[in-house]
């Protein structure tokens, strides 16, 4: 396929399949009686993070009590009958977008497993690379699964392990590959695990006596906790009445944790690394005005994610910054998609011009990546419609050429509009009078780096390199398995 030949799409808006989709949220606390409340509360805070389902498991000394639903959690845990079912001095909860397994009720976490020593729960933000190759072995050696999610390895592999559930879980994790987050609950313990790589994030915050794990800072803030410090890569942190215990089991590499984070999915009001998200993507926004600058009137964002790094160009770039577009916040995805109709009014059910903003206006779009481009058509499309006199694009990410195996669900690599356009051939495709984006240097330098360091990057920045660290075991079998069948078809 020549690298500039964009096949024939349907040009109507899908937030699904045009953007990268977020990974997940888990929150978790010991030691306060509204552990349930305080659960719910956190994972509000993360629901940007997954939106297709949610669940808590609490424990009140005695048993657990556990609640799961496909939803938000506004309209999960809004039952005072549900949250009162919930009784526990310790929880951990989970918001769910499916990165591996099928959106179904079986796979809402966080999972619960009755072991020979006790129950245990788990909730997991993250992909396991190798969970196909271990879950046909568990499956050949007699075990019986309930759920189509990687997580559900991993609690097979503990209860398949001896000794103590804090060595079966480390025993567990040394066999599995990939990048994970994890929150786990038994009777007497919360544990907190972050991949020995640190792809995933998750921090340690406290609130009066009680210890809480979350995915972002946002989460404590929501309960007036103050956050403690990042748990490391390759650490387990575990929690009991006796207090805080911190072990690193694993063998040490060097951390790369994920840098989409910062450009996309933490919320800007996040703290990560010691850095404010928000200020980073204001940095991205001037080192793009830097290196792609434009002779335009007015920068105007593609409202929320593009918000902050527009901010940024603007403000490097002399220009005004201007809210050309508004988005409708109360449009969920049942109403999307009933029917062809209401499809094919597109963008505008969630973006509405401004056209008093744009009319006769040179305009710098900013968004903070294009993934298969159909969105972004529609988009300025609409600013032109608007009586824009010029649309020149600016994206807050390098070009995304290559899909992530670690945890967020990305479109294979031939839908990736960057993966077979050069970038003049995505400007025509989108129809603007000039694209640019930023270089992946640039991304580095506004993280307060000189650059990427090519020898030992400091962040995973596969989506724009092609370079995984982090083994990929499925997709080489899988690899394997469609040469092997290519070379079959050729034989016969």
């Amino acid at each position: 396929m020549h690298p500039d030949h964009a096949p024939d799409v349907a040009l109507v808006y899908d937030p699904i399949a045009d953007r990268l989709r977020e990974e997940c949220g888990v929150f978790g606390v010991f030691g306060t009686p509204d552990a349930a409340a305080h659960t719910a509360l956190g994972l509000h805070a993360l629901q940007h993070r997954g939106q297709e389902a949610t669940g808590i498991v609490a424990h009140d000394g005695e048993r657990f009590n556990v609640h799961r639903d496909q939803g938000h959690v506004g309209d999960v845990f809004s039952s005072k009958t549900v949250m009162d079912g919930l009784a526990g001095h310790a929880a951990i909860g989970h918001n769910r977008y499916s990165t591996t397994g099928a959106p179904n009720p079986r796979n809402v976490q966080p999972l619960f497993a009755e072991l020979d020593l006790g129950g245990v729960a788990l909730a997991h933000n993250g992909n396991l690379t190798n969970a196909l190759a271990l879950r046909h072995e568990l499956i050949g050696q007699g075990c019986i699964f309930q759920s189509t999610t990687d997580t559900e390895v991993i609690l097979h592999l503990m209860a398949r392990s001896s000794g103590r559930l804090v060595e079966r879980l480390i025993a567990a994790l040394k066999q599995v590959i990939g990048a994970y987050s994890l929150v786990v609950l038994t009777p007497q313990k919360l544990i907190g695990v972050r991949d020995p790589h640190g792809v995933r994030p998750l921090v340690l915050g406290r609130l009066g006596e009680s210890y809480i794990l979350a995915s972002e800072t946002v989460a404590l803030d929501i309960i007036g906790a103050e956050l403690v410090r990042e748990v490391e890569p390759g650490e387990m942190v575990i929690i009991t009445e006796d207090g805080l215990e911190s072990r690193k089991p694993f063998f040490p590499v060097a951390p790369r944790p994920c840098l989409f984070e910062y450009i996309y999915f933490a919320r800007p009001d996040s703290i990560m690394g010691g850095r404010s998200v928000y200020q980073v993507r204001k940095g991205i926004g001037r080192e793009l005005a830097a290196e792609c600058p434009a002779d335009a009137d007015v920068v105007i964002p593609v409202p929320d994610s593009g918000v902050p790094a527009a901010m940024g160009f603007a403000e490097r770039a002399g220009l005004p910054f201007e809210l050309g577009i508004i988005r409708n916040h109360y449009v969920g995805r049942t109403f999307i998609e009933p029917t062809n109709e209401i499809r094919h009014l597109g963008v505008r059910l969630k973006h509405n011009a401004n056209r008093s903003v744009l009319e006769g206006k040179r305009v710098v779009l900013i968004d903070d990546s294009i993934v298969r481009g159909t969105t972004s058509v529609k988009i300025v499309q609409m600013v032109r419609e608007a009586g824009a006199a010029e649309v020149h694009m600016r994206v807050a990410s390098p070009p995304i050429r290559f899909p992530c195996f670690y945890g967020i669900d990305t479109p294979d690599r031939e839908a990736l509009l960057a993966s077979r356009m050069s970038v003049e051939g995505m400007a025509h495709y989108i129809d603007v009078d000039s694209l640019g984006f930023i270089s992946l240097d640039g991304v580095y330098r506004a993280l307060g780096e000189p650059g990427r360091d090519a020898a030992h990057p400091q962040f995973l920045d596969h989506y724009f390199t092609g370079e995984y660290p982090i083994r990929l075991v499925d997709e080489e079998a899988g690899s394997r398995s469609r040469q092997q069948l290519t070379l079959l078809r050729e034989a016969g």
